[in-house]
């Protein structure tokens, strides 16, 4: 299976996963992207898989659908076009022989799921996150609590480190230059931005990220460790017994703050 990013609206991705001969897509916010895609690889559309209600995530779905009879998937808690199948936390979308895992990731809409796809016969694991992961950041706090947006990256951070990571947004430079205020100090994070920043130049995409390395340069994942406590802590002038929810709220609003 061959992952491809197709670019829509100004930084969203849609994320194609082919074979040669079928594809299925994630989060189609325009269905254009995705007819361009189908044609110029003579692909017929197995499956359309949703993580959360947003318009540019969902924009794209019932053209689709009507077009190709794609089955569509998403959040049981959420209004998506009908028809879809509902899932919830521990289901399983089937298709075309691969078995995707339902993660409940609840923070920046209030049922936002994740698809995971283990590792098989040497492909690394694929993470659809939507809008609750980003490379270097995490999404806004739309519908959900800090709690539950901390609860949903720390699941995420379970994952195997060689996890691809499939953002939906092309948001990393920005979420960098902030990863580099929380931690200015943070060796990993620097070489990372200035590979990011060469793919950028380069007109290539930074994604998708490796959970590795988010766990290394990701503030929201690291938002427990003691330079990025400090760093909250002063920032936001909290007691050193805040809570960890306080702690990233505090993290998260900084970033809302932040140009």
């Amino acid at each position: 299976m061959t992952l491809v990013p197709l670019p829509a609206f100004a930084d969203n991705y849609i994320w194609m996963l082919q074979d040669g001969s079928n594809a299925i897509v994630v989060d189609p916010g325009d269905a254009q992207p995705v007819f361009d895609a189908l044609a110029r690889d003579k692909l017929q559309l197995a499956a359309i898989l949703v993580t959360h209600h947003h318009p540019d995530h969902t924009g794209g779905v019932a053209a689709l659908h009507a077009a190709t009879g794609a089955p569509v998937f998403g959040p049981a808690r959420e209004r998506i076009p009908q028809p879809f199948e509902p899932l919830s936390h521990g289901d399983t979308a089937k298709v075309l022989g691969l078995r995707f895992s339902v993660i409940d990731v609840p923070g920046h809409t209030a049922g936002h799921i994740a698809y995971f796809l283990p590792a098989s016969a040497g492909r690394a694991p694929l993470l659809f996150c939507g809008d609750t992961l980003f490379s270097g950041g995490c999404g806004r706090l739309f519908e959900g609590t800090p709690a539950q947006m901390l609860a949903s990256l720390d699941a995420l951070a379970a994952l195997p480190g060689d996890t691809r990571v499939c953002c939906a947004h092309e948001y990393t430079l920005a979420n960098l230059r902030f990863a580099r205020a929380v931690e200015p100090g943070n060796a990993d994070l620097t070489q990372y931005s200035a590979h990011c920043e060469s793919l950028r130049a380069q007109g290539r995409p930074t994604l998708p990220s490796q959970l590795a390395t988010e766990r290394r340069i990701n503030p929201f994942l690291r938002s427990r460790e003691a330079t990025v406590l400090r760093a909250v802590r002063e920032h936001a002038e909290l007691s050193a017994d805040a809570a960890e929810a306080e702690v990233f709220a505090a993290l998260r609003q900084w970033k809302n703050d932040f140009r």
